[in-house]
């Protein structure tokens, strides 16, 4: 029986963290089934703003009312408004790590009756954001997209 020198630790622990980074994550492994209903509606000019209320909503039967705030600027102008707003959270394994601050980019043109896609991410969380509503709106956005419990 041999005994692990010090430099071969790190080598054996980083094909280890790969290996299980690399594992595919099942259901039964934690992760849940989360979902975002929600309204929202905002501005911009330069700097766009927009904020909402939603429901996430977890096959674990777990529910939790939040607000949504998304901030960016960019090159856009507009008014709009998302009443019939679904999302679809990915990398979940408790319902409180749908709280936080997400990145978000989008380009976006739309008048009248338009629907909207959009994914925002947090670290190994993503969300899938849909849409149907109103406005007008035109431009190209950087910003953030936060979910606060309500």
């Amino acid at each position: 029986m041999s005994v692990l020198q010090p430099r071969q630790i790190l080598p054996m622990a980083c094909l280890l963290a790969v290996g299980l980074l690399a594992m595919p994550v099942r259901a039964e492994d934690g992760l849940l089934e989360c979902r975002l209903e929600y309204t929202m509606e905002g501005w911009s000019a330069f700097y766009k703003t927009a904020e909402g209320q939603g429901t996430v909503i977890c096959n674990d039967d777990s529910r939790m009312r939040v607000l949504i705030t998304s901030r960016g600027g960019g090159i856009t102008f507009g008014k709009s408004r998302i009443d019939e707003g679904r999302g679809e959270f990915y990398g979940i394994y408790r319902i409180r790590d749908v709280l936080g601050r997400y990145a978000a980019a989008e380009a976006h043109a739309g008048a009248g009756r338009s629907t909207k896609a959009q994914v925002v991410t947090k670290g190994s969380v993503s969300l899938a954001l849909t849409g149907k509503g109103s406005g007008w709106d035109i431009g190209v956005s950087i910003g953030s997209f936060m979910l606060t419990e309500y």
